[in-house]
């Protein structure tokens, strides 16, 4: 295994000059592999050596240096293996932070921000987010609840008159839906919402307004659509929190992004976060790519949410924040903390199951439950963690017992470690110190 200079001589001195006084752990992981020293060393042998050759040391490193005295994590334990193992299957960029206590503990980055490999990721890359944009909606639609303009029971056509009279689809054809759709079930996902954005109705918006369909007005073309079921019967994915963000917007006067950037990102400090990318900025986005699975390839897509945006000034609550990882994870650490965002009874709330236990086979995710906008521990499980996940593979957990965050970015649609990514919180529990 390749060590550069500063590792080499490390190891010289640790082969020669060991006590038995103390002992000292470092990890130097970088994206062309992990190295690590284990050895025992006399505290202020260690300290003269470190000092001199900690230039070329951490410089070869693409992680971000915690200090070895403020490390509560395991730097190559399995959270890492998870990683590399991620790595291997060609992901072409990722980044990956861990924060316990309100501090960082864990780093980790790999790959290159662009197609042509020339810029390694180094944390300024900006990512198309997809889902994990729905727990920002989801907040700001809670603001709104603790100040009591809005209730979880209210009917949505108080706030969206073109949903009172709808339709669904039924045996025989369309039939009249007779449960109005309430709030609650958009944040719980349970309204008959289907997640199709190819609907004709949907398309006929973007041609009338010449492909600039706003969040509001998209809203009047997706309520001609039938629903899939009588609201509160099933639990289904679905463009439930794009419907909230209009709420939003009705309800607090302003355009859903500029509301959630005076809420949510100017209090949270998440200066790189919008629902609206200026097309200058577009260059700021890492590599996007959408997966291959039969020719096992990853193929540049472009810097544009795919999809999900209807119109250019359409800011989709449930797919359409641009965000960077230092901004999603301030993000994190305010909602565990409490107060900044959100009371913290209010995160406790909405970190708690709101479905009927019927409706968790639908979500499919063994041992958790959904809450109002995020999956949730299913009480009598084993999980601790609250989180959701993105399209192009972002995942995040929010660990409150342990007072743990953790936040993981790539840009892969269909991407092949969706499955794997799950396993985070494990590894990380694990790897606490």
């Amino acid at each position: 295994m390749w060590k550069s200079p500063a590792v080499q001589r490390v190891d010289f001195f640790a082969a020669n000059y060991t006590s038995p006084c103390s002992e000292e752990f470092i990890y130097i992981i970088n994206s062309a592999g992990n190295f690590y020293l284990q050895n025992r060393f006399n505290i202020l042998f260690f300290g003269a050596v470190m000092l001199q050759y900690s230039h070329d040391m951490f410089s070869a490193s693409q992680n971000e240096y915690i200090p070895e005295s403020k490390k509560k994590m395991r730097q190559n334990g399995e959270t890492l293996d998870l990683l590399k193992k991620m790595e291997d299957l060609g992901i072409p960029s990722m980044d990956c932070v861990v924060y316990s206590k309100g501090k960082c503990v864990f780093r980790y980055q790999s790959g290159f921000s662009d197609t042509g490999h020339t810029r390694k990721v180094d944390g300024s890359e900006r990512y198309n987010i997809y889902s994990c944009s729905k727990v920002i909606t989801c907040c700001a639609a809670l603001q709104l609840l603790e100040k009591d303009v809005i209730r979880l029971e209210d009917p949505l056509y108080e706030f969206l008159p073109e949903f009172k009279d709808m339709t669904k689809k039924g045996k025989d054809g369309v039939e009249k839906v007779n449960t109005p759709i309430t709030l609650r079930h958009l944040f719980t996902m349970t309204a008959g919402f289907t997640y199709n954005v190819f609907s004709e109705n949907l398309q006929q918006g973007k041609k009338e307004s010449s492909g600039r369909l706003s969040t509001r007005d998209a809203m009047k073309y997706l309520a001609r659509d039938p629903l899939a079921f009588e609201p509160g019967e099933r639990w289904s994915y679905s463009l439930c929190h794009d419907v909230l963000a209009a709420v939003v917007e009705v309800v607090s006067g302003k355009r859903f992004g500029s509301y959630v950037k005076e809420n949510i990102f100017d209090r949270a400090g998440m200066k790189n976060s919008t629902f609206l990318l200026p097309e200058a900025e577009l260059p700021q986005i890492a590599a996007q790519y959408r997966y291959n699975p039969e020719e096992k390839r990853y193929i540049p897509c472009g810097p544009e949410i795919q999809s999900f945006k209807l119109g250019s000034e359409y800011e989709s609550g449930g797919a359409g924040c641009v965000s960077c990882v230092d901004d999603y994870i301030a993000f994190l650490e305010a909602l565990r903390a409490g107060e900044t965002l959100l009371a913290r009874k209010t995160v406790d709330r909405m970190t708690v199951p709101q479905i009927a236990r019927r409706l968790e086979k639908d979500l499919m995710m063994q041992e958790y439950s959904y809450g109002l906008g995020v999956r949730c521990p299913r009480p009598g499980t084993e999980v601790l963690d609250y989180g959701w996940g993105g399209a192009a593979g972002a995942y995040l957990a929010v660990i409150p017992e342990k007072e743990v965050t953790l936040y993981y970015a790539q840009h892969v649609l269909a991407s092949p470690v969706q499955q794997m990514r799950r396993l985070l919180p494990e590894t990380v529990l694990k790897d606490l110190l």
